[in-house]
């Protein structure tokens, strides 16, 4: 086992418990201060070439249960990295045997409901891997791959939920054909394919259920997102090929048409409520740049060309730019161009996070590509890109927020937040290709928090993911999921983080669990996390 302690910044008082920076740097910067972490993801080859582009994802959670919040970082030609949580941004980095590159998507959920989450990853071969994390003979912990039972299909990206409403988490996956193809040759035509599949958990035994032969998978969604009651399973494809959805009800899976409109080239998923009505709005991101000026056309050349020489036929739902769904008279309706964000880049991992703990969502997206077949013009073959931030302007529109200091340009991939040094708001993590992840420390210092976490302890869902948490103060009303998984490849910490303005009275928390079971809580301790258990 390879063990490293790696020390990220020094430890200095500060008014806000558990925070920690630079000497030359306040407390309360006003924007986010980048540290560089222990590990870069490398792709094969002395050139980055399809599909080593896409990079890897990473997750965040707490591991070894000491309430500080993990990180394991994907790798593609080097061993991925687990970054033990030290307190005050100290990590201790952990390169756990075996556990070496191919990473795609990134997972941290107790996959056997025993108390301590497992590391699930998907790989550019293959199925699902399941680390399952034991107790080592000396007290220490350690991760052990173990199969997932029934988990046989390849995939690049997956998702877990309680589809069933029976208490255990089910999954579902979806393949990346085209990389597939290109690296199994002729034992994946042979095969017949990897495509869409649902696993439904009886047990610890994965039941499967193949939805589609096909897919080109980069991002993926399970949940009930209009609230009627069914289960939405939706898959964001590349290359054209249109994305996939189906509705799960009385026990089976149907096709489903959720949107007017798609993106073209999806990428990310997330979802949240941006207005605080109580309903969740909807994200795709697609590649679009933000400007349109000479040299950016040049930049993007080789897509414009594709597009002008293989156009979208007449009556396709799908459209060259992000989309945000609204919930509008029981249909969903494209409102991005409304909100000012049809366009953020060549964008991978996007999410909505309170960045400002204002009380609204704000978003953020990484950005940027590495290929020599489309980039070979381009000094390192590489479009180099601004990572954007997004300020939620009163749930109506996303104002750009240059000053919070998000702007890397390290082409980044995976992404996630998180409250990595416990002082209330939301850290970022990015996971770069061909460049050092990097971890954006809040020093915003806006507002006040509330961060929750489930327990439902017997059950096969002890973090409660589906759960819905509505949050009643005196300053509004918040809503929050608790989930697995959203953005591309990237996985959610089960800590579920609400912000909203200094001096907000707590009211009441009403937890919605996916299983249909109601709680609420009204009395609030004064502590950093709260911890709802369900008996």
């Amino acid at each position: 086992m390879i063990r490293r302690v790696f020390l990220l910044i020094l430890l200095l008082p500060t008014p806000v418990a558990a925070a920690s920076h630079f000497p030359d740097i306040p407390p309360c910067a006003g924007h986010f201060i980048a540290h560089l972490l222990p590990h870069t993801t490398q792709a094969r080859g002395e050139v980055v070439r399809f599909y080593e582009s896409n990079g890897s994802g990473l997750g965040i959670n707490d591991l070894n249960n000491d309430g500080l919040l993990d990180i394991v970082l994907g790798n593609l030609d080097r061993a991925n990295t687990v970054l033990w949580n030290q307190g005050g941004l100290t990590f201790r980095a952990e390169q756990p045997p075996g556990m070496i590159g191919r990473t795609r998507a990134v997972a941290l959920v107790d996959v056997d409901a025993d108390g301590w989450r497992d590391i699930v990853l998907t790989t550019q071969l293959g199925a699902p891997s399941w680390w399952r994390q034991t107790g080592g003979s000396d007290g220490t912990r350690e991760f052990h791959l173990t199969a997932l039972p029934g988990v046989n299909v390849p995939a690049q990206t997956l998702a877990f939920f309680d589809v069933d409403a029976d208490g255990d988490l089910d999954l579902a996956t979806a393949s990346y054909d085209a990389e597939l193809s290109r690296l199994m040759r002729d034992s994946f035509l042979f095969g017949g394919g990897a495509g869409v599949v649902y696993y439904e958990n009886h047990g610890g035994e994965y039941l499967p259920t193949r939805l589609a032969e096909e897919s080109q998978a980069l991002a993926i969604w399970l949940s009930d997102l209009d609230a009627d009651g069914a289960v939405e399973l939706i898959i964001g494809n590349d290359f054209r090929f249109p994305d996939q959805a189906w509705r799960f009800r009385d026990g089976a899976w149907t096709p489903a048409v959720p949107f007017a409109a798609t993106a073209y080239s999806t990428m990310s998923f997330d979802a949240g409520d941006l207005n605080n009505d109580g309903a969740l709005e909807f994200f795709a991101a697609d590649m679009q740049p933000t400007q349109d000026d000479p040299a950016t056309r040049r930049a993007w050349e080789f897509v414009f060309d594709d597009l002008e020489r293989n156009p979208l036929p007449p009556g396709d739902l799908q459209i060259v730019e992000n989309l945000l769904q609204v919930q509008e008279g029981g249909i969903f309706v494209n409102r991005a161009r409304d909100f000012g964000i049809p366009a953020t880049g060549w964008t991978w991992s996007s999410k909505f996070g309170d960045l400002d703990q204002d009380g609204f969502l704000d978003l953020y997206a990484v950005n940027g590509m590495i290929a020599v077949e489309l980039f070979g013009h381009l000094p390192e073959d590489a479009l180099v890109e601004q990572n954007l931030a997004f300020r939620g302007e009163g749930g109506v529109r996303f104002v750009p927020a240059p000053e919070w200091n998000l702007g890397g340009t390290a082409s980044g991939r995976g992404m996630s937040m998180g409250d990595l040094d416990n002082d209330g708001d939301l850290d970022i993590v990015v996971n770069n290709l061909n460049a050092p992840a990097v971890l954006y420390e809040n020093a915003l210092c806006g507002g006040d928090s509330l961060q929750v976490e489930l327990r439902h302890p017997g059950s096969g869902n002890p973090d409660g993911i589906g759960a819905i948490l509505t949050l009643h103060t005196s300053s509004g009303v918040y809503m929050r999921t608790a989930r697995a998984l959203s953005g591309y490849l990237s996985g959610d910490p089960a800590r579920v983080h609400f912000g909203f303005p200094r001096g907000s009275v707590l009211e009441r928390l009403d937890i919605v669990w996916a299983d249909g079971f109601r709680s609420s809580v009204v009395r609030f301790d004064d502590t950093p996390v709260l911890t709802v258990s369900r008996s």
